[in-house]
């Protein structure tokens, strides 16, 4: 009877515990991340950008179907990185929608995406020896208050096998997620002034990229013509503005110019110059039976550089390592347009240390300068540098395009890694401090507060294609089909130089991935196979014949 009592207290302790830790469990809800990289742990900045959100976000991601093992990780990666937003704030929906199980509707949904701008994506399938092509829709769409913006899963990288291509795409996902939602929930709150004035690049020109700031930022052009007649209202008017871009200027700034802009720099504007020194383009070649003069550009920029830390050289920046040109190969009728290795537009690879450059495409500069960086209290980063089989090329210096007939000589590029893109941070010192101002500013500063900068040795980096009247895209070749780095560059740029929300630090997360190997698992494929199948069996088997012949000698009279 005793033990009976003690039974029926086990029981009911047992059972008043379970009950209570459900209870604590329902009001107290954790999720640990074990991975090693901490993949599925949202940033505060990631999470900040939904926090406040009290609307339905919904999310429609595309990529679902029957694809090959890496692009399953991919789907995979996509629905967790989602599911974690959602624990952040319940508002977020997200579906996943196969837009190409209907055979018979296939073709125009592929269409009607691709016109949307999610181009479909083409992979290549190995199974049993034989190699197909499969198409995916590596796009997402995510609205918010009758708002709608474009989700890239896909992280394009040239040269890269399936695998890289993944998992720099995994490594990407909070970050395109974060800035999409950013994008939907935050309103516009940061202004762009365009300089204009100094025969900067005409906005078709730079319309392409333009069109993609403006998704994020209040633009307008600004002109510095005002200076002469009014500097004080004109300084006053430009910072209002928390960044300036100047596109490839071809005028010399004046004195007063530069000393307006030296002091809004001062006052902790943000800037973000596309200048080079030297006069040369792939327009002049073409226009000039293929030779040309390249000649030194001096835009009286030299000691306004020199004093915030870096020297544009007057250099052509010859690299092995470079994007291709496109020339008429042939005589008259038979001519053919072919793209050849163009060795004076080189392909800058990028700092993969920096979150404005980690995991982009190499970016395309086209008769670049080069950038030295001096000493003294700025803190410099080199962003985009030639590769190793560089060299220089003075000017003034003849151009031909026969240099695409003859065979470079490795042991002549002698001038490696030579700098094209640098940021500067810190406090400034003015450029006219102890010297003579063209005119008197109020509240004269000498030194900044802290603030940044980014140079960049050739205005063709921002350029985008007109054809047609009708400017291109950005960074993409259309002869070759390849997409550079150009247009992310500048995007990431302008958002590290105005956001510090922390945002675009996600860039660096590092997601170390595993996959298998697709030509060992067709080789080996039988084996394991036999090893997770039967092996199991076998010892099951094994098991119960040991198991039965103990039970029979036990009790065998």
């Amino acid at each position: 009877m005793i033990k009976n009592k003690k039974h029926i207290i086990i029981i009911g302790v047992t059972l008043v515990a379970i009950i209570v830790i459900n209870l604590i469990s329902s009001q107290v809800y954790k999720r640990f991340d074990l991975t090693q990289d901490k993949r599925y742990t949202l940033s505060e900045a990631a999470k900040k950008t939904i926090e406040s959100v009290d609307a339905p976000i919904i999310v429609d991601v595309f990529l679902e179907g029957d694809f090959p093992s890496e692009f399953r990780r991919l789907r995979n990666e996509t629905q967790q990185i989602l599911e974690e937003f959602a624990v952040s704030n319940d508002n977020l929906k997200f579906n996943f929608i196969n837009a190409l199980d209907d055979e018979s509707t296939r073709q125009q949904r592929i269409e009607q995406l691709a016109q949307r701008g999610m181009q479909p994506f083409q992979i290549s399938v190995q199974e049993n020896g034989k190699t197909s092509q499969e198409v995916v829709i590596p796009w997402a769409l995510a609205s918010y208050n009758e708002q709608t913006v474009i989700v890239p899963l896909i992280k394009n990288k040239i040269g890269a096998t399936d695998q890289e291509l993944v998992n720099g795409s995994i490594q990407n996902l909070e970050y395109v997620f974060a800035e999409a939602f950013k994008k939907l929930v935050t309103p516009k709150n940061k202004k762009i002034a365009i300089l204009r004035g100094n025969t900067q690049l005409q906005d078709a020109y730079v319309a392409d990229f333009l069109r993609k700031l403006g998704e994020h930022y209040f633009l307008a052009p600004f002109t510095l013509d005002s200076v002469a007649s009014n500097p004080q209202k004109t300084l006053n008017d430009i910072k209002t503005y928390d960044l300036i871009i100047s596109a490839k200027p071809m005028e010399p700034f004046t004195e007063a110019e530069k000393y307006v802009l030296d002091q809004y720099t001062m006052n902790g504007g943000k800037s973000l110059w596309l200048t080079e020194a030297v006069i040369m383009d792939q327009d002049s070649l073409y226009n000039n039976s293929g030779k040309a003069v390249a000649i030194m550009k001096d835009l009286n920029l030299n000691d306004f550089f020199f004093k915030y830390g870096v020297r544009v050289n007057p250099v052509m920046v010859n690299d092995l390592y470079s994007a291709p040109i496109t020339l008429a190969i042939g005589e008259g009728s038979n001519a053919q347009f072919q793209p050849v290795q163009w060795p004076y537009s080189p392909l800058a690879a990028n700092n993969p240390n920096h979150p404005i450059t980690t995991n982009i495409n190499p970016v395309r500069f086209d008769f670049s300068s080069q950038i030295d960086t001096l000493k003294n209290s700025v803190e410099k980063t080199i962003l985009l540098r030639s590769s190793k089989l560089t060299r220089l090329v003075g000017v003034p210096s003849e151009v031909d395009l026969e240099i695409v007939t003859q065979e470079p000589d490795p042991k002549a590029y002698i001038n490696p890694y030579q700098s094209l893109a640098v940021l500067l941070e810190g406090n400034f010192t003015s450029v006219y401090k102890n010297r003579v101002k063209p005119f008197q500013l109020d509240n004269d500063k000498v030194n900044s507060v802290s603030t940044k900068m980014i140079v960049i040795a050739d205005g063709d980096v921002i350029k985008n294609e007109v054809i047609k009247n009708k400017p291109q895209e950005l960074g993409f070749d259309r002869m070759t089909g390849r997409r550079f780095g150009n247009s992310e560059f500048l995007e990431n740029a302008v958002n590290y130089l105005l956001n510090n929300d922390g945002l675009i630090q996600i860039r660096t997360k590092e997601v170390a991935l595993q996959f298998l190997d697709p030509i060992k698992i067709e080789k080996e494929k039988s084996k394991w196979q036999i090893v997770n199948i039967a092996l199991p069996l076998m010892i099951l088997a094994l098991f119960g014949f040991v198991f039965s012949y103990i039970r029979k000698r036990k009790y065998t009279s």
